[in-house]
Order: C-alpha cells, then structure tokens, then sequence
C-alpha cells in the first residue's frame, strides 16, 4: 500500500499541518502551484488517492464509503499533536467533508478549518456510474466542456491512458454517494466558479446547514476549473490564509 499523502514525511516546524484534496481524476497538479502562495507556517501534503501517479499500481475505489473509511484510518495514523486544516475541488471537497464527518462521529479531533471549493452537499450535478463508463471520445469530450487538463492532455495517448481509468473510477465513487445531511462542527468556508456548469445558482448556500460555522463563499469568473487561472489561485490561498491564520491564533 502506498503513502496517502505527499510528500510522505513532512518537518515538525510548522505549526499547521494542510491535507489538499485534488479533483475527481486527477493528483496534485491543482495545487503544483500552492508551495508558493501560502506561508511557511502550514506543511502541506497533498491526498493521494489509489490508481493515479505513485500509487498508478494500486486498485482504484469505486465506491465512496470504502474510500472515505480507508482516507479516515490513514488519516488517524498521520496525524501528530498539531492542528490540522483540509481544502479540497470538487470530489476533494466532498471527501474533506466526509472525512470531517467520520471524525466527528469517531470522537477524534477535527480539523480546525475545511476550505470547500466547487462541490456543495446540495445543488451540484453528482455524476451517474452510466458517465463514468462513457465510450473514451465522449469521456474525452466531457473532460473539454469542463476545462479538466490543460488542451495538450487530449492529443497524447499515453496521458490519456494514465487519467481516464482514474477519471471513470472517480466518478463511480461520486455516483454512489448518498447525502445524509450531516453536520461538522468546523469552520467552513466556500470557493466557487460563476459559471461552472455542474452547480445550480446558490448552491454553495448549502454549506450554510452542514456546519457550525459558515465562513460564506467566495466567487470567480470561470467554470467549473476556475481555480486553475493563477490569478484566482492567488486570491483563494490568500483568503484560505487569513482564516487558517486567524484559526490558528485560537487553537
């Protein structure tokens, strides 16, 4: 079994430990730019889910339940005495939350901050497992509607071959998730596209009943990747570092 999150040893000298979720498909190439934007005091460690990048040798999860309880068992034997903190996009942020829950319900500690970007609990379009086993030219087409990987992703075989299998089996663990209204008690904040096609308008008000405290949500011009424009990259690691900053003075 590989490491679940990289880098898979981190110092003990900052005083924040940051668990960053990436989107259903992909690794960490969401965040390949983040080491830069947020200050020294948060160790980040990118999730590293099964059947992508080092772990490309391992079984992928196909449903989401066995996935959570797998990422909330790794998670308990990662953690150290610091306070912790997760973000994630889209499926990253639905399994911040899911794990969040299972802390919660374990009696463990939680995180001190959940930051949620382009998934919300109600009002986003949850994928069908009929999606996720498209025919690999409408998988690739549906990949361009929504802006996933950059262009030069679709004209190279060998990439594809490495992104779809994970892709399909991403998105059948979305499509057997069963929301169950559940409540953390941890700060939340929101992040959201404008225009993303897989959220109705208000949707990220949901977040609103799901945890204690609802830091609202902030919103980009762009779709559903809207994240990846360096410029919102920019403002969401400074926003996300001004709640995490001011968590970490109470803790």
């Amino acid at each position: 079994m590989g490491n679940w999150f990289e880098p898979a040893e981190i110092g003990s000298d900052a005083p924040l430990r940051l668990f960053l979720f990436p989107h259903a498909g992909s690794g960490g190439a969401i965040y390949r730019n983040w080491g830069g934007l947020l200050i020294p005091d948060f160790a980040q460690q990118i999730v590293s889910l099964p059947g992508r990048e080092k772990r490309m040798g391992e079984d992928a999860f196909t449903e989401i339940e066995p996935l959570v309880d797998a990422l909330y068992e790794a998670m308990l034997d990662e953690l150290d005495d610091r306070p912790y903190a997760f973000f994630g996009h889209c499926l990253g942020a639905q399994l911040a939350y899911r794990v969040a829950v299972s802390m919660r319900r374990g009696g463990e500690r939680g995180p001190i901050l959940i930051g949620a970007s382009g998934w919300s609990p109600e009002g986003f379009q949850q994928a069908t497992y009929e999606q996720s086993q498209m025919p690999e030219p409408d998988m690739i087409e549906w990949m361009k509607t929504l802006g996933s990987f950059p262009d030069e992703v679709y004209g190279d075989p060998q990439v594809l071959a490495m992104i779809i299998p994970a892709l399909r089996a991403d998105l059948a663990v979305v499509s057997t998730y069963v929301d169950d209204a559940a409540e953390v008690d941890v700060p939340l904040v929101s992040y959201s596209g404008k225009s993303d096609p897989l959220m109705s308008p208000g949707a990220m008000a949901s977040w609103q009943t799901r945890t204690t405290e609802y830091l609202g949500n902030s919103e980009f011009t762009g779709d559903h990747f809207y994240i990846d424009n360096p410029d919102h990259a920019v403002a969401v690691t400074a926003d996300l570092t001004r709640h995490l900053t001011r968590r970490l003075a109470v803790v």
